[in-house]
């Protein structure tokens, strides 16, 4: 472990180095690619060198509680020993984690796809409310939010909503939501007072450099449009929105959020290559359920990862039997414990897979 720890400093680094290198300063992608790497490295280097500073002072206070005869300075250097051995073993076990194989794109931005699933405009509605939830998550910690198309119903819902959320380790903390969520409620158009069940899906999609996806631009059609408004004076007089369509894979992607053609093309780039690199690392990996279609789903009732039920109070995450019983506050965003298990659950499996105790 130590050998690996002196190699993970020595690349940190040569990074630092070339980080300050005029060529790569010209170039903004690869000196992201390096600020991204050496971020992936900077905690564990630090823990690392923590780590050898108090070896250090431990070899220090082991050699003079053997050579020194005080009973005075003997006690403090038992003391400190006793002190420095727990802050080794407290810093060697946070570096043990820090090890465990991490998902590449955790530091990653995302991009969110929200689509209504089976139970018409109930289900729309509930997309529209996943979308404040994740929208309250992101604001509570100051990531950025932005559309990059909406389907609206007449009654609030989304029948499909995409949208971009930046923010350090976002993608660590939304990953666990693609699938499909289930709610379970009385509508507010039932007159009758019966619960309904409806269902919406989740796509999270780590946002990727154009660099890791290539796309030959002879195998996209782009068509330009005007973007839909609410009529009078907010209806676009210029054709701004944008859909490109991935000949290769049939895969089509609109952006009609902003007024710049220029910004929606950039958008909606954006979005095929976060699918075409979600689909690649599927194939990679050999998890072709882990493919985008596959994390979607169909959108049918039975093929639920979490179900809302508001009779109960109660939010059940069915991968690993989790069951809260404040909706009103994960509904507002207030995702911490859910994800919290999730990630527990997740780096546990990890643990087990290679053996860290």
């Amino acid at each position: 472990m130590i050998e690996a720890l002196e190699k993970m400093e020595r690349r940190y680094d040569e990074l630092l180095v070339q980080m300050a290198d005029p060529d790569v300063l010209a170039d903004p992608r690869e000196l992201q690619a390096r600020a991204r790497e050496r971020a992936e490295l900077e905690d564990a280097v630090t823990r690392f060198r923590a780590y050898q500073k108090v070896q250090k002072e431990l070899e220090e206070a082991r050699l003079l509680l053997k050579s020194d005869e005080d009973p005075d300075v003997v006690a403090l250097a038992r003391e400190e020993v006793e002190t420095l051995e727990g802050e080794s073993e407290r810093l060697m076990s946070e570096i043990r984690e820090l090890l465990v194989p991490r998902d590449p794109n955790d530091s990653r931005d995302v991009i969110v796809e929200i689509r209504a699933g089976a139970g018409g405009d109930e289900a729309a509605l509930f997309a529209a409310d996943l979308f404040r939830m994740y929208s309250r998550f992101a604001e509570r910690r100051h990531w950025a939010i932005e559309v990059i198309d909406a389907h609206e119903t007449g009654i609030g819902g989304f029948k499909e909503i995409v949208f971009e959320i930046r923010g350090r380790g976002a993608y660590s903390q939304l990953k666990y939501e693609s699938g499909v969520h289930r709610v379970q409620r009385v509508p507010t158009t039932e007159a009758n007072g019966r619960i309904h069940t409806s269902t919406a899906t989740v796509a999270v999609l780590p946002e990727v450099d154009d660099v890791q996806v290539e796309i030959n631009p002879d195998d996209l059609r782009v068509d330009v449009f005007r973007s839909s408004g609410a009529g009078g004076q907010n209806v676009q007089k210029n054709s701004t929105a944008i859909r490109i369509t991935h000949l290769p894979t049939g895969m089509v992607v609109t952006c009609q959020d902003e007024r710049s053609q220029l910004k929606n093309r950039n958008k909606a780039m954006a979005v095929l290559r976060a699918r075409l690199y979600d689909i690649e690392q599927s194939k990679q990996t050999q998890e072709i359920e882990a493919s985008r279609r596959s994390q979607v789903g169909t959108g049918d009732r039975s093929e639920k990862i979490r179900t809302y039920n508001f009779p109960q109070d109660r939010m059940t995450d069915h991968r690993i039997g989790l069951t809260t019983h404040h909706l009103e506050g994960l509904l507002d965003g207030d995702l911490n414990e859910v994800i919290e298990a999730l990630a527990n659950a997740d780096r546990q499996d990890q643990d087990n897979s290679v053996g860290v105790k």
